[in-house]
């Protein structure tokens, strides 16, 4: 554990180490409070129901006493699985790239978008996703923090919790106007490239999004969305093919 002895022998329950460890390490600690607490709202739920049956007068009060005891177990073990599910990037348990790559695809791919992931230009910063069509160009990253981080922003300013995210704007920014005047210079196409950073865990305003200092931060399943917003159509197909195939060649695998 960080900052104990190495003389003193340390209690297996302490290792590990990493905010993450804790939190699902807690997480299993919590379990029987949590199936406390699901059997007296299910306990709830069978009384309103039966009060139910009998305000209306329906045949087989217990039936309804039960399914509505049933229905709200049910919501609060999924809201429950839900809330633990959504860390599952930050916990290291899911890659966030495919997950959002995944989603790029299933709505993009038949709207005359492609979609190339993991890739960089030698010695600069690489990208998880290079969305190119009709629109134009987004190069779109992935990034988790612990679930209590509140994103915001205030007077302009992009803050992680109590840290400023200048850095993690300017970085993307910077790869994105790199990968633009790349492409620009080997096409002959002028293009501009539009970051976006799918945030798959922490807190993020109402609406799932928020944008400071030049950048886009949105909820994975909200990134095609934003994409598919963009009005008019800036690139045809023969332009989407050049600037792929370009991509493909010159840009690489990160």
């Amino acid at each position: 554990m960080p900052g104990g002895s190495i003389y003193v022998q340390q209690d297996e329950k302490f290792t590990g180490a990493s905010p993450q460890w804790y939190y699902e390490k807690f997480w299993r600690e919590d379990a029987n409070n949590r199936k406390r607490s699901r059997m007296i709202k299910a306990g709830v739920g069978f009384v309103a129901g039966i009060g139910l049956a009998i305000r209306f007068d329906l045949a087989l009060t217990a039936f309804y006493g039960v399914a509505l005891a049933g229905i709200v177990a049910g919501v609060d073990w999924f809201i429950a699985w839900r809330s633990f599910h959504a860390t599952a990037v930050w916990r290291g348990r899911r890659r966030g790239e495919v997950i959002t790559g995944r989603m790029l695809r299933r709505s993009l791919g038949k709207l005359g978008y492609s979609v190339l992931d993991g890739r960089a230009i030698r010695d600069q910063a690489s990208i998880d996703h290079l969305v190119i069509g009709p629109g134009g160009l987004w190069a779109i990253d992935n990034e988790s923090w612990s679930p209590d981080t509140e994103i915001a922003t205030y007077n302009g300013r992009l803050f992680f919790g109590e840290k400023y995210g200048t850095k993690v704007a300017k970085s993307l920014i910077e790869t994105s106007n790199a990968f633009a005047e790349l492409l620009t210079r080997e096409t002959g196409i002028p293009v501009t490239i539009t970051p976006l950073l799918a945030v798959h865990c922490g807190l993020l305003p109402r609406g799932g999004q928020v944008t400071a200092e030049g950048l886009t931060l949105l909820k994975p399943s909200l990134a095609a969305r934003r994409v598919k917003a963009t009005a008019g159509e800036v690139l045809d197909e023969q332009q989407i093919e050049l600037l792929t195939r370009t991509a493909a060649r010159e840009l690489q695998r990160a």
